[in-house]
């Protein structure tokens, strides 16, 4: 992949097909995308202008300045309403020129080659590994025993700590309460959450994870930042 950087800002090509839906059609669909790092954490998906649906854009006479990137002529989405930035052939970056950023939340659906992609564009560079373990994890809260286990499938990601994921037989599950709270990851799925002896959202598990995380289905993982986890009698700073 080529690559530009301007700033803190980095672009690169991608050889994905590329869609985002709004309004049941799709508004943009490319083997051109390009990957922006507005932010450190992930990219942010550019379309090539002659690759979306031009009535979907229309324009509201304003601009949005960024210091890396420039000035963008903002457009609303139709049907739907969100917002699109478009760049123009001015620019100081380059590679963004002629290209549209959408707003990833105003989009109904986004899709890599044909599965689909939630919460943002997936990082190239983030890599999940899971590897079964015969460590003794032992979680407690307030001096209490929650899980004891020496099955545990350890999740590496890139960039993050590690998290003990542990099968349901060596967690007290009589100290969980399920909670309403739900979250979803691109390169996990959609999670669901447990209060653990009435502290609330410190465990969560993925039900129906995505393929490349699928040996954690089903398992419970623990928050290591907000109670005490001993792995092999050795209690684990808090702070990582």
């Amino acid at each position: 992949m080529d690559a530009t950087s301007r700033g803190r800002v980095r672009v690169e090509r991608t050889a994905k097909r590329v869609r985002t839906y709004l309004g049941g059609r799709a508004v943009a669909d490319t083997t051109r995308a390009l990957m922006v790092w507005e932010s450190p954490h992930y990219p942010t998906y550019y379309f090539p202008l002659e690759d979306v649906e031009r009535d979907a854009l229309k324009p509201t006479g304003e601009t949005r300045r960024s210091p890396s990137r420039g000035e963008a002529a903002v457009h609303t989405l139709a049907p739907g309403g969100g917002e699109a930035l478009v760049y123009g052939d001015d620019v100081p970056l380059e590679p963004v020129r002629g290209h549209v950023r959408f707003d990833w939340d105003a989009m109904d659906a986004w899709f890599e080659e044909d599965e689909e992609v939630y919460v943002h564009a997936r990082d190239p560079y983030t890599r999940v590994d899971i590897l079964p373990s015969s460590r003794h994890v032992r979680v407690e809260v307030d001096g209490v025993t929650v899980a004891d286990s020496r099955n545990a499938r350890v999740l590496f990601e890139t960039g993050l700590r590690p998290r003990y994921y542990l099968p349901k037989t060596d967690v007290r599950l009589d100290l969980l309460e399920p909670t309403a709270t739900v979250t979803r990851c691109p390169y996990k799925g959609t999670a669901e959450y447990w209060s653990v002896n009435g502290h609330e959202d410190l465990a969560w598990s993925y039900r129906t994870p995505l393929p490349e995380s699928e040996r954690v289905a089903g398992l419970i993982a623990f928050y290591n930042e907000k109670l005490d986890v001993y792995v092999d009698g050795v209690l684990e700073d808090r702070a990582g």
